[in-house]
């Protein structure tokens, strides 16, 4: 059979129309790709455990499956009661968070006035205008927050039932990932689905404990500052932390907020410093020694697929657009044809570059990971 080369225009011309194409499909099926996504990796979280309940336990797949929907369901019920607890404490300090913002604007219209002569009624003024253009589109707000609302609980039933098929039929969908090639690549196609299940399931945990290690050390630190709150928006610190330099910058913006509300305003300056000794240690201990190198994203790709998973799927796409990319380029560079793609989306590598390593104890080294 005989192939014939398409000019470079024309292939090119194809690969924009499928971009676009698949753009417009992702936009289309948010409410459905979105959950179903996140279900995929929390399975692959999940996956030891249950492959545990049912190789060693000798528990069939449903018994196995339903015990980890409970068990998730646990940690979300958890995370739920954790934030609740936390918002009714802060609910309740809000008069004196009130008094400190109406002091501390007090002081600054006086010093806008002194210094760009603008008097105080003027400023206010300008304040009730831009609060009447607010609360003139307040029906959508109301309709933006339902709908939010509704959003949510459809994203959690469908994120539900989309973990429960995926667990519990995941040999019938790598039969058929495998299956739907021909016979001489299915050796290949294989060992690309083990290799990308295993490295997913490794970049998901590493991901886990890159929160938890960002989380505690943001809580000691404003606990030490003495800033209110410190275990909330250290955990906060760190589930925003999965959306690169932009998710540390929103945290920081928030805690910042906080401290100036509830102690003074020379504690922004520490917690600025030490929100950048966080962002330093997670950059250069906490990612290559637990996430590892093979699924770093480079700045520039990372930067991009925030834009592009904000206008696709919003908030949501938001967090999910870099564990996408993450496996994207797994998968791309397992692929002969893909793998300049996947060295694109990835840090620059440097030849004869030694892995670092630190010694905590006699018999504990901490390797970095590939």
């Amino acid at each position: 059979m005989n192939f014939f080369k398409l000019p470079f225009l024309l292939k090119l011309t194809l690969v924009i129309i499928s971009i676009i194409g698949l753009g417009y499909l992702l936009e289309l099926g948010q409410s459905i790709l979105a959950p179903f996504f996140l279900a995929f990796l929390m399975a692959m979280l999940f996956l030891p455990f249950s492959t545990f309940l049912e190789r060693k336990l000798r528990f069939p797949r449903s018994v196995s499956t339903i015990i980890s929907v409970l068990c998730m369901l646990m940690i979300i019920a958890g995370l739920i009661f954790f934030f609740g607890s936390q918002l009714s404490s802060f609910t309740k300090d809000l008069p004196h968070l009130r008094m400190q913002f109406d002091t501390v604007f007090n002081g600054l219209q006086n010093w806008v006035y002194h210094t760009f002569n603008v008097k105080i009624h003027e400023q206010l003024d300008y304040i009730d205008q831009a609060l009447n253009k607010l609360l003139s589109s307040s029906g959508v707000i109301l309709g933006f927050t339902f709908g939010i609302f509704s959003t949510g609980l459809g994203f959690l039933i469908f994120f539900i039932l989309f973990f429960i098929f995926i667990l519990n039929y995941r040999r019938i969908l790598n039969n058929f990932i495998v299956n739907v090639f021909s016979e001489k690549h299915k050796a290949s196609v294989q060992e690309v689905v083990s290799e990308v299940r295993v490295m997913t399931k490794k970049y998901i945990i590493g991901l886990c404990i890159q929160i938890i290690i960002v989380s505690s050390l943001t809580s000691i630190i404003l606990a030490i500052l003495g800033v209110k709150y410190a275990i909330l928006l250290g955990v906060l610190t760190g589930l925003l932390n999965v959306i690169p330099y932009l998710g540390i910058c929103i945290s920081l913006l928030i805690s910042c907020f906080i401290a100036f509300a509830t102690a003074t305003p020379s504690t922004c300056i520490y917690v600025i410093i030490g929100y950048i000794g966080v962002h330093v240690v997670d950059g250069n201990i906490v990612l290559p020694f637990v996430v590892g190198s093979k699924v770093k994203i480079n700045a520039l790709f990372s930067f991009i697929g925030i834009l592009v998973g904000e206008h696709l799927w919003g908030i949501s796409g938001m967090f999910l657009c870099i564990p996408a990319i993450a496996i994207i380029k797994i998968i791309f560079e397992r692929v002969d044809g893909l793998k300049p793609w996947g060295k694109l989306l990835g840090e620059d590598e440097k030849p004869h570059k030694k892995k670092k390593s630190y010694k905590i104890s006699k018999n504990i080294t901490l390797k970095e990971m590939d």
